[in-house]
């Protein structure tokens, strides 16, 4: 699989490419199934970063990271930002959405998007697997970092 373009993202099976702020507005859509789902970010080069982002103190942690690690963190010739898994889809992109309105929500992994200054154009897809959610995930991270000289995804904080 390729990662560089949506359209390397479709010819795998994800679909919906929903943006940030539509998803806020409209969560109806996402299907209620285990599955994986993709951050994707559309801009030319790295993004503007925000030394304080919009994601919640989840169990009073600080959810930001410095601007510097946000750089070292990115990945060109990429448009994925970050690769999650679900057992439920829905429930899952929700609480994500949550977290970055600010909310106290159990979703620490992929926090450093809400960082991207236009974090509300980020686009979210997803895919319904039939196999165990996390070990696609895994499958996707290790072929990621195989194609971009071993780095995860730029909100991917572990394999």
């Amino acid at each position: 699989m390729e990662y560089r373009t949506i359209d390397d993202l479709k010819k795998a099976g994800f679909e919906e490419f929903r943006t940030v702020e539509k998803l806020k507005e409209d969560l109806s859509d996402i299907p209620a199934v285990a599955g994986v789902y993709m951050v994707v970010y559309q801009g030319d080069g790295m993004p503007e970063f925000l030394e304080n982002g919009t994601g919640g103190f989840f169990k009073g942690k600080n959810p930001n990271v410095p601007v510097s690690e946000l750089e070292s963190n990115w990945v060109n010739n990429t448009c994925v930002v970050y690769i999650g898994k679900a057992t439920t889809l829905s429930k899952r992109i929700s609480q994500y959405l949550r977290f970055g309105n600010g909310e106290n929500i159990g979703h620490w992994g992929g926090r450093l998007i809400w960082q991207i200054k236009d974090s509300k154009d980020l686009q979210l897809c997803w895919k319904p697997v039939d196999t165990n959610p996390r070990e696609e995930e895994k499958r996707l991270i290790a072929d990621f970092k195989r194609q971009y000289d071993g780095k995860r995804p730029f909100a991917n904080l572990q394999d």
